[in-house]
């Protein structure tokens, strides 16, 4: 098998991410929650795994630093990355939404819109498709706060629960798309090391049955 280079995700899905991969048969004995190494590699040497910021796991396989990724499905859309996506994990599920406050006219009823997200591709991609011109103001937190001071008129943002939303009187307008980490790979690197990941993706199709 030839040497991969698998980048992974710090966050909220990291710990889970682990969890699988040894179920898969796929461990890095020096890897532990507290440690501050961002390179490990696995017993037989054939994986090497990159800790990296979520929002650059894309960039890092597409540019081929890293073979495979592992990383949400919120930053493969807003990155726009030419990789390919090749497994669905079904960790850390959730979904785009738009939200507004109680008083937002339907989304049909809109001419144009000021909307806050900390993803502007996601947003500008949905209402474009749509045929709703949209100013949009990026914002990387808090963005429940936009339409409640009125600096939107909605948002677009990732929902778990709906906790957030309800706890600050927003209400769902729309749903965008399903969210849950994914693997993605470098389609050179799928090219000339087509074997050996496709070995990985079996192991961890095992891994979650």
């Amino acid at each position: 098998m030839e040497q991969l280079t698998l980048a992974l995700a710090k966050g909220r899905t990291a710990e889970s991410t682990i969890e699988l991969l040894n179920k898969a048969g796929i461990e890095f004995p020096d890897f532990h929650e507290k440690s501050r190494k961002l390179v490990f590699s696995n017993p037989e040497g054939t994986l090497r795994l990159i800790f990296v910021k979520a929002v650059d796991v894309c960039t890092y396989v597409e540019t081929g630093a890293a073979d495979v990724g592992v990383v949400g499905k919120d930053n493969i859309l807003e990155s726009g990355a030419d990789i390919y996506e090749l497994l669905d994990l079904k960790l850390g599920k959730c979904k785009f939404s738009v939200a507004g406050t109680q008083d937002t006219p339907p989304l049909e009823e809109a001419k144009k819109l000021v909307v806050a997200s900390k993803y502007p591709r996601v947003a500008e991609n949905y209402f474009n498709q749509r045929g709703i011109p949209i100013t949009t103001i990026k914002l990387n937190g808090s963005v429940e706060l936009a339409p409640l001071i009125g600096m939107a008129d909605c948002i677009v943002d990732i929902v778990e629960t709906g906790n957030t939303i309800r706890e600050n009187g927003l209400k769902i307008m729309a749903d965008i798309d399903d969210i849950s980490t994914r693997l993605i790979v470098n389609k050179s690197s799928f090219a000339t090391k087509t074997e050996s990941i496709r070995q990985v993706i079996e192991q961890l199709k095992s891994g979650l049955e």
